[in-house]
């Protein structure tokens, strides 16, 4: 099976990941969902191949060693990523296509704020989401947006380098994790001797590296990441319980101090048409933001999001939900089933119909 013409069947199917393993047809994800593509069941061998179609010699090395790998890379006219690993003795591999141009935010559909909050000067802003939910489209959205409205120096720590960006008014320097450095733990400690106005590092998965991305945003720099939580609170909580119970109140006077936003991401499915639309949970770092995540008391950060929505910009998901469906853009089942509170944003949905307001329908 060549890997080209998945890639391109990928494209057609408008799929955002592929799923290969032997003894079954390959799988697509479109809109959210797997749906299956012909009867043509992959045999060990032809996974093996199309695995090691994707990898050098390094990269083989080590999959033998690891039995798992991470990659990114050109294939063609495309440029992928993909994780290879072993699964009941045979390979299996998962597939996504990185566009090459990088979208714009009205193009994803994400609030203006967002360029606000990416043209700040220091501070750490946070996107969040599980899986497949556009944490890095957003943040390479983010991150080019600086690229091509401020004169200044961005360094990216990835594993692997996604998107691939051209200067534009700034200088950008990709360092890849395996490749450029050892560590994204490594990378950030070094990088303060770079001279760097902007700092990207694409995933904060151990608490070294957030410690690292801490000092870095508490020494005057701004530092853009992600992190796999589904919400504002759960990644406070996540960042301050990945450190010793004996640095916590350390960090989490640190991580008060320095944060600047945190971005969540639901993507649902598009109303009356394909593809799929963010729900955009937004909060910032207000003196009462501030307050309560040094205080231990995230469970009201979502309620201060909500009473912050005018004069901050900030909205929760089901205030992102509402508006997703007073535009059009998703069904009141959808928008319910992602409600943080479906009773009230029932009561929300309720008021704009029984209020006559209008309802755009986008195909």
């Amino acid at each position: 099976m060549n890997i080209n013409l998945l890639l391109q069947e990928m494209l057609d199917q408008q799929a955002s990941d592929i799923h290969l393993k032997a003894g079954s047809p390959p799988m697509w994800r479109i809109d959210g969902e797997l749906v299956g593509f012909g009867d043509e069941k992959l045999t060990p061998e032809a996974t093996i191949s199309i695995a090691n179609s994707l990898m050098d010699e390094k990269q083989k090395q080590k999959f033998e060693r690891s039995n798992e790998l991470d990659l990114a890379k050109e294939v063609g006219e495309y440029r992928v990523r993909a994780n290879i690993a072993r699964q009941r003795g045979t390979v299996a591999i998962a597939l996504r296509v990185i566009p090459k141009k990088i979208m714009s935010f009205e193009e994803l559909h994400l609030p203006d704020i967002l360029l606000e909050i990416a043209m700040e000067k220091r501070g750490l802003v946070l996107v969040t989401g599980t899986a497949g939910n556009g944490k890095s489209t957003t943040l390479a959205s983010m991150l080019d947006k600086v690229n091509e409205t401020l004169a200044c120096h961005i360094i990216t720590v990835e594993d692997p380098i996604e998107f691939v960006y051209d200067d534009k008014k700034s200088c950008i320097c990709q360092r890849e994790v395996g490749v450029d450095t050892d560590s994204y733990a490594a990378a950030l400690k070094s990088v303060l001797r770079q001279d760097p106005d902007v700092i990207m590092v694409g995933e904060m998965r151990d608490y070294e590296t957030m410690s690292a991305a801490l000092s870095a945003a508490e020494t005057g720099h701004m530092v853009m990441s992600s992190l796999h939580t589904i919400d504002a609170g759960q990644t406070v909580d996540r960042i301050i319980d990945s450190f010793p119970l004996e640095q916590q109140s350390q960090m989490r006077s640190q991580l008060a101090s320095t944060l600047s936003a945190v971005i969540s991401l639901r993507l649902l499915r598009r109303s009356g048409g394909k593809g799929r639309v963010p729900a955009v949970e937004i909060l910032r770092a207000t003196p009462t933001i501030r307050s309560l995540i040094r205080e231990q008391k995230t469970s009201q950060l979502r309620a201060t999001i909500q009473a912050g929505a005018v004069q901050y910009k900030m909205q929760t998901f089901d205030q992102s939900l509402l508006n997703l469906y007073r535009e059009g853009l998703i069904s009141m089942e959808d928008a319910l089933a992602e409600a943080n509170s479906a009773t009230e944003l029932k009561l929300g949905l309720d008021g704009l119909i029984s209020s006559g307001a209008s309802i755009k329908l986008k195909k």
